[in-house]
């Protein structure tokens, strides 16, 4: 039996799920190195505006441990903020097989690529180029990454645009294996039915017509995920017996709610940060979702593999990671020009024509789609990698 060390910065409610199910399922002697402790469900997201508290556990049900910090900034906001004198010590340690690295781009993770020589190294990222960059700087960046990737014997790709990145960066075919990102299927997917009525009662509470469709946006409310641009494009769609509804928390909040109220638009509604353990509920709640991000962080977009479990058809920008293997036009969602204020309203208006007649069909369609983004096949991928290796 395999033993297998996987490196990362800290405990990540996507992640937790699977690595339990590594540990249940995946025939391997697993430990999480984690090189930050946030006191777990206790950290905070400081792009949620005032913090939050995740209320699903993130460290149950897999071995793990933490590594000790030295930075006098820790964080995963900047390069110095991961300092682990021990990670070596500690990794060397558990004797593994093998180390899947999920994060590089830290002092103490490059301190560990350019001394660990004991065992395979693995790589799991899910960067993109949908944005090209061009210039001099660029160009040297290539050469680094390039340079970095060499260190790996195989790297998991999440997706089409994240494949793309690392052929770009020359990984070659044979140390490439697809492990999707994906979520707790299997968590919302059930849900799905129970929590229809929960969602028509707390719609009622929100004061929305239950006989409007609802368009939903469920994040942050940061520039990158652009929910200004989606507020714009309802105002211009002029649809009828339609709500809005935006749900979460963020530095935008004052101006957007702001804006929705200089409109006079009657049926723009706001609802709180929805923890984990009600996010199928929100979800749930809305006709579309909408995922409107710019630039070249939203790297996937795990809010859409959420909303496609619960049967709830998506529109996002090109910027969005996912949007090649998620979005199938017209039959699970629709893709617009990032930042076209004015496509994304003709994308409202063809998603919710006719009544929307279509969008139960593309719910339909999303969630047998989302079923090849899961736990298994993205164990799959790394047992590949691993037997590679």
């Amino acid at each position: 039996m395999k033993r297998l060390a996987i490196i990362t910065s800290h405990p990540i409610q996507y992640y937790a799920p699977w690595f339990r199910c590594l540990q249940a399922n995946a025939g391997l002697i697993l430990r999480v190195f984690y090189l930050l402790d946030p006191t777990v469900t206790n950290q905070a997201d400081q792009q949620f505006k005032g913090g939050m508290q995740w209320d699903i556990p993130l460290l149950e049900g897999y071995d793990h441990e933490f590594v000790s910090n030295v930075s006098k900034r820790p964080g995963t906001g900047h390069f110095w903020g991961l300092q682990n004198p021990t990670l070596i010590q500690q990794v060397k340690a558990f004797q593994p097989d093998a180390v899947l690295m999920m994060n590089y781009n830290y002092a103490s993770l490059y301190r560990f690529l350019a001394s660990w020589n004991d065992t395979p190294l693995l790589f799991r990222g899910d960067s993109h180029r949908l944005i090209p960059e061009i210039g001099l700087k660029a160009n040297l960046k290539r050469q680094w990454i390039t340079q970095i990737y060499r260190r790996f014997d195989a790297c998991l790709y999440v997706g089409k645009a994240n494949r793309d990145y690392f052929r770009y960066h020359g990984v070659e075919e044979n140390r490439l294996f697809f492990s999707p990102h994906a979520i707790d299927n299997d968590r919302f997917i059930g849900q799905a039915k129970t929590t229809a009525l929960e969602a028509v009662r707390w719609k009622k509470d929100l004061d929305i017509p239950l006989d409007h469709q609802v368009i939903l946006f469920a994040g942050k409310f940061i520039n990158k995920k652009r929910p200004l641009d989606l507020l714009q494009a309802f105002l211009k769609a002029k649809l009828s017996n339609v709500s809005l509804l935006f749900v979460g928390a963020g530095e935008l909040e004052d101006d957007l709610r702001r804006q929705a109220q200089l409109s006079r638009h009657p049926h723009i509604y706001f609802a709180p940060f929805q923890n984990q353990s009600t996010m199928p509920r929100t979800y749930a709640a809305g006709d579309v979702m909408v995922l409107p991000s710019y630039g070249p962080s939203e790297t996937w977009g795990l809010a859409v593999n959420e909303a496609l479990c619960l049967g709830v058809p998506v529109i996002v920008s090109d910027h969005v990671g996912c949007a090649s293997d998620l979005v199938i036009p017209e039959k699970t969602g629709l893709i617009f020009p990032a930042g076209d204020i004015d496509a994304l309203g003709r994308s409202l208006q063809t998603a919710l024509s006719e009544g929307g007649r279509q969008l139960k069909l593309w719910g339909q369609t999303g969630q047998h789609h989302i079923s090849h983004y899961s736990y298994h096949y993205a164990t799959e991928g790394l047992l590949s990698a691993l037997s590679a290796s």
